[in-house]
Order: structure tokens, then C-alpha cells, then sequence
């Protein structure tokens, strides 16, 4: 599982990069304020968890179990979840994907808990 994660990690940090040049530089003079702050919401979530992706792959070497891989696969669906529904959002300005954007910060938050909880039950 180390490996999916590290590699799953750098993919996804790659396409934050991507994705904060893109807002930066293209969508700054087609979006207004609003949807350009929700764009760049979604890149820093997906960036911060991309490197989660890392710290997932470090834990499941350290305490292999199902909450250590359970975490990794819940940062991939919140950043599928949360920063893609707000990408949508910001490029298509359909407002009914703020209402998934939840469903992707409960994942955040699992998976660090799973991390937490994995910890915790090894010493």
C-alpha cells in the first residue's frame, strides 16, 4: 500500500500544481472573485492532501492495518469529492456541487482520524 499512496501522493500534488497555475493564470481574468476563491479553496485542499497521500503511505509502513490504508483511500475520495466538486463549481457555476463539497471534508477528516486512531492503538 506504501507505494500506491506515494504514488497516488506525487500524481496528485502534480495536478494541484497544475491546477493553482491554471487558476492563477488563466482563470484570473475569466472568473470573478467569489469563483476564483472557491477554485483556489480546492487546490490548497487537494495540495494539503496530496501530501496526506505521503503521510498515509509513511503510516501504513509503521502500523500496517485496515485504518492505515483506510486513510489514504479517504484522502483520494476527498479530493475527488471535495476539490473536484469545487473545480466544477468555479468553471461551470453550478451551485448544487457545493452541496457534495461536505461529503469530501467528512473524508478529510476520517482519514486523518484513521491515522489518529491507528497510532493511538499501536503503543
Amino acid at each position: 500500500m506504501e507505494r500506491t499512496f506515494v504514488v497516488l501522493g506525487a500524481v496528485s500534488a502534480f495536478l494541484a500544481v497544475g491546477a493553482g497555475a491554471f487558476g492563477a493564470h488563466a482563470l484570473r481574468a475569466r472568473l470573478d472573485a467569489g469563483l476564483l476563491a472557491t477554485f483556489e479553496i480546492g487546490v490548497r485542499y487537494h495540495m494539503y492532501h496530496a501530501l496526506g497521500l505521503f503521510v498515509a503511505a509513511w503510516a501504513a509502513r509503521q502500523w500496517p492495518g485496515a485504518l492505515t490504508t483506510a486513510s489514504g483511500w479517504l484522502f483520494v475520495a476527498g479530493i475527488l469529492i471535495f476539490s473536484g466538486s469545487l473545480y466544477l463549481l468555479s468553471l461551470t457555476g453550478t451551485r448544487w456541487l457545493g452541496a457534495i463539497t461536505p461529503l469530501g471534508g467528512l473524508a478529510f477528516l476520517a482519514g486523518w482520524s484513521c491515522i489518529a486512531v491507528a497510532a493511538l492503538r499501536s503503543g
